[in-house]
């Protein structure tokens, strides 16, 4: 009889004492304890308030059902819909919703509504997901700063691959500790391709040499988080630069020759097919017919194995003294042990590139000679 007393009066009611109606009548239901028919009149009535023509009737209901669990799921969803100002506390606070919910909201809703779902309390993972492959940069950066929002690495790589073109994203995705290597490795080559599109470093380092510096940068720094990379991210960072093309003689050389070898046998087990514990036995105690044999069946030619054979005995040399400057001292013992001879044009190019190597590795040491010297003289 209240209930009905209720809609009543409404009809007649101004705007601001219907809203401050409606606001009482969300907290009493969630609040008291009512009788059973009490609270389906008192749910009926709100549901019929949905329909107020004045928003700000439509705002004060929301305020009051918008952080309990025990709000009616009709109304919860039917606001949600409403405009911005009054679905935005129902979107970003509500308990009400599962996961199914949120993810209708990020598909169908518009980018306010996305970038509200981005900030609640807590983000699922498929929700996560869902405004991983359509959220803007906006929404996206929203969901990153966000330490409620179970972002999986799958999600984490979909940003890359989508927004990994702009600045604010890659260093919100640079800055966080757990992301995969391939991920890692996307971003440092979206950094890269940032670096040569830039006019002013294209006028002073000049297109032709900003590409060969951006691509052996690239080729190092990807050295470099393979052999920082967990051994259980392994095989999807070798699949993630197959993909990419990345896996070429060069690239391999560098890492052999870097004393990269865990990652070196994962490529080679993704190239060749093997078993890898077959792979890392042949790399590490393996004749050299065997090792050949298996760098040739992961799709290196006789003239360019034979080089590859070569740096597999001289990397177990420099393993077994457990020497510090692994890189410089596998290419030059390389290096040495081809002066003599008239390699074929292919091994050729692949062993400049392992004399450039060393001589990198000779200004790095040398660099870091000169600032202990700098240190100990002040």
């Amino acid at each position: 009889m209240i209930i009905e007393a209720f809609l009543r009066w409404a009809e007649t009611a101004k705007a601001e004492n219907r809203a401050r109606a409606a606001n009482a009548l969300g907290r009493a239901y969630l609040q008291s304890d009512m009788p059973k028919e009490e609270r389906v009149a008192a749910e009926m009535a709100m549901t019929y308030l949905l329909d107020d023509p004045s928003p700000r009737v439509r705002l004060s209901l929301a305020e009051a059902v918008a952080r309990s669990p025990g709000a009616p799921r009709n109304v919860i969803l039917s606001l949600a819909e409403d405009q911005p100002e009054i679905a935005g506390q129902i979107i970003l606070l509500s308990p009400v919703f599962n996961d199914a919910d949120l993810v209708d909201l990020v598909l169908h809703g518009s980018e306010v509504t996305r970038i509200l779902i981005a900030s609640r309390g807590q983000v699922p993972r498929v929700v996560c997901a869902a405004l991983a492959e359509i959220g803007g940069e906006t929404e996206i950066s929203c969901l990153l700063e966000n330490d409620g929002a179970l972002l999986s690495q799958a999600s984490l790589k979909r940003i890359t691959e989508r927004l990994g073109d702009c600045a604010d994203i890659r260093g919100l995705l640079l800055s966080r500790d757990a992301l995969s290597s391939d991920t890692r490795q996307l971003l440092m080559h979206r950094v890269s391709e940032a670096l040569s599109g830039s006019d002013l470093i294209q006028n002073v380092i000049g297109a032709g040499r900003l590409k060969q510096v951006t691509r052996e940068a690239t080729e190092s720094a990807t050295v470099a988080i393979a052999g920082s990379a967990p051994h259980e991210q392994l095989p999807e960072l070798v699949e993630h630069l197959r993909q990419c093309g990345s896996l070429t003689p060069a690239f391999l050389m560098q890492a052999l020759c870097s004393g990269k070898v865990d990652f070196f046998a994962c490529a080679v087990t993704n190239l060749s097919g093997c078993d890898e514990r077959r792979v890392r036995s042949i790399i590490s105690r393996g004749r050299i017919y065997a090792i050949r044999a298996l760098y040739e069946s992961a799709g290196l030619t006789r003239d360019i194995s034979t080089v590859f054979v070569d740096a597999t005995l001289v990397w177990r040399d420099a393993s077994r003294a457990n020497s510090e400057a692994m890189l410089e001292n596998v290419c030059s013992r390389l290096m040495r042990k081809f002066r003599l001879k008239e390699p074929p044009a292919a091994a050729t190019q692949l062993l400049d590139m392992v004399e450039k190597l060393a001589n990198t590795e000779r200004r790095h040491a040398a660099r870091n000679f000169a600032a202990l010297a700098t240190l100990a003289a002040a």
